[in-house]
């Protein structure tokens, strides 16, 4: 796996909330900075050293609402 894609959303409490495409990836931040840290650990978890994918891919996902 050359590379991994998160989708990345609002959390309804504030901060964000990251899923993996194709692993059984998730986790939360506060912020930005955050969100690329516990990210990065995530995927050091999930994957072994020669597995692990060299681009994670952040997709952002923002969900509107307007009145008709």
């Amino acid at each position: 796996m050359n590379e991994i894609i998160f989708l990345i959303e609002d959390a309804p409490e504030g901060g964000f909330i990251a899923r993996a495409l194709d692993a059984s990836i998730f986790t939360e931040a506060d912020d930005m900075n955050d969100l690329h840290q516990k990210i990065r650990d995530a995927v050091d978890c999930h994957f072994e050293p020669s597995n692990k994918p060299k681009i994670i891919r952040l997709h952002f996902v923002r969900e509107e609402v307007i009145a008709a």
